[in-house]
């Protein structure tokens, strides 16, 4: 099993940015699953944010497109979650999550980092 972790959290302005990064604590390559962003707020269920399969293909929640970018770099060893814009409804602990491609949960998760948005 791969021990995911998650830094980059923090406090911001509302309008603000910040930059997730995610990857393996061995630092071993991602390539060859899905990986993912999931968020969740306290009394909040958890939320997917966006995702990235094997494949290179990207998904976001209407809630931040236009406004958050998932990417990786060429190795695949990290991978990014880019948040401009920022509001205060975005505040939650952010998780990176991976799987094998295909249609099943996601079964591997880091530990999350704090994301706060003042108003």
């Amino acid at each position: 099993q791969v021990q995911l972790i998650e830094s980059g959290g923090g406090l911001v302005q509302a309008g603000g940015s910040l930059r997730l990064s995610c990857a393996a604590a061995s630092g071993r390559p991602l390539s060859g699953f899905d990986i993912a962003w999931f968020r969740q707020a306290p009394g909040k269920e958890r939320e997917l944010v966006a995702s990235m399969t094997y494949s290179s293909r990207l998904f976001y929640a209407g809630s931040v497109q236009g406004r958050f970018t998932i990417s990786t770099t060429s190795a695949r060893t990290t991978v990014y979650l880019q948040m401009n814009s920022l509001r205060p409804e975005d505040t939650a602990v952010y998780y990176c999550a991976m799987k094998r491609p295909g249609p099943r949960d996601y079964d591997n998760w880091g530990q999350g980092t704090q994301v706060t948005v003042s108003s």
